[in-house]
C-alpha cells in the first residue's frame, strides 16, 4: 500500500498528468491533492471514476482546494478543521483501512503560505497551525493510526533548503513556523521521509523562475507525517521528481510513502 501527496497547482491543467501518474503507480491507495483550484461542481469526478478511482473533494474558486483520491471510498469525511472559523478549502480527512486492516485516519492538508513574517497572512498561518495541532491531538485519541500529508509550506531545517543561510528566517524557514511543525511531531507524529536514507538536496518544490528545477534550487515543503503505530509498517518513502520534468508541470512533485504489514502481522 502506498500513500502519496501532490500539490498539483490547478487540477484542471494537470488532470492528465495526475491520471497518468496514478496509472503508473498501481500500489497507491490514497493520493492527497492540494491546490486543485476548482469549485465542487467543477471537480472531475467522472474522469477519476472512469479510471477506477474514488474521490472526495473540497473546492474553492481560483484558490486552494483539496481532494483525496482512493481505491476505496473514504469513510467519515470531514472538511476543514472542526471548530475553526475558516472559509478556505484547506483540509480534507477520511478514514481508510491500514495494511493490518485497522482504521487509518488520513488528513490531506494545504497549509497557509503565510506570505511574509509580520504580515496578516503570517498571523493567520500561526492561528491555523494552533487549531490544527489542537484538533489532531483529539483525532489521535480517536484513531491512533493517523497520516497527515500535504503541502505544509514549512521546512524542517537547513537540509530542506537549497540556500539555508540566504533564506534564513524568510517564509517557510522561520523559527516560528518550524516551532509549530515541531509541535506536530511532539504529538507523536514522525517525518516518514527521514525514516529512510535520502539523496542529498532532496526537495519537493522548485520555483518556476531562474531555472530553479534544473539547478535544483528547491525546498522540501511537502511532507507525510505518520503516527507511531504506523512507523513499524513504513517500508519506504521517497520524493518522485519525474513529474516536475513534465511539460507544463506543477511547481511541486509527489512524495510517496509505502506501508506494509510487519513480520509479526504476517505470521500465521
Amino acid at each position: 500500500m502506498q500513500l502519496a501527496t501532490w500539490n498539483v497547482n490547478s487540477l484542471s491543467v494537470r488532470l492528465p498528468q495526475v491520471l497518468d501518474w496514478l496509472a503508473a503507480h498501481p500500489d497507491v491507495h490514497v493520493l492527497a491533492l492540494q491546490e486543485t483550484k476548482l469549485t465542487d461542481d467543477k471537480f472531475p469526478v467522472d474522469a477519476f471514476a472512469e479510471a477506477g478511482w474514488q474521490a472526495a473533494w473540497f473546492g474553492q474558486r481560483t484558490y486552494n482546494g483539496v481532494a483525496l483520491i482512493s481505491r476505496q471510498p473514504g469513510q467519515d469525511v470531514v472538511r476543514n478543521i472542526p471548530g475553526m472559523d475558516c472559509d478556505m478549502a484547506r483540509v480534507l480527512s477520511a478514514t481508510y483501512a491500514a495494511p493490518d486492516g485497522e482504521p487509518m485516519r488520513v488528513v490531506g492538508a494545504y497549509f497557509p503560505n503565510g506570505q511574509a513574517p509580520g504580515s496578516d497572512k503570517f498571523a493567520y498561518k500561526m492561528r491555523w497551525l494552533d487549531a490544527l495541532r489542537t484538533w489532531l491531538r483529539e483525532e489521535l485519541v480517536k484513531t491512533p493510526r493517523l497520516v497527515l500529508m500535504g503541502d505544509f509550506n514549512i521546512t524542517f531545517d537547513d537540509l530542506d533548503v537549497w540556500d539555508p543561510e540566504g533564506l534564513r528566517e524568510t517564509i517557510h524557514c522561520t523559527t516560528e513556523e518550524r516551532t509549530h511543525l515541531q509541535g506536530l511531531i511532539d504529538l507523536g507524529l514522525v517525518d516518514s521521509l527521514r525514516l529512510f536514507p535520502q539523496p542529498p538536496k532532496a526537495y519537493s518544490w522548485w520555483d518556476y523562475r531562474n531555472m530553479a528545477f534544473r539547478r535544483n534550487r528547491g525546498m522540501r515543503i511537502d511532507h507525510i507525517l505518520i503516527s507511531q503505530p504506523l512507523v513499524a509498517q513504513a517500508t519506504a518513502c521517497a520524493i518522485d521528481r519525474q513529474p516536475r520534468s513534465n511539460e507544463r508541470p506543477s511547481d511541486h512533485t509527489p512524495v510517496v510513502l509505502t506501508l506494509g504489514q510487519t513480520q509479526a502481522q504476517t505470521q500465521p
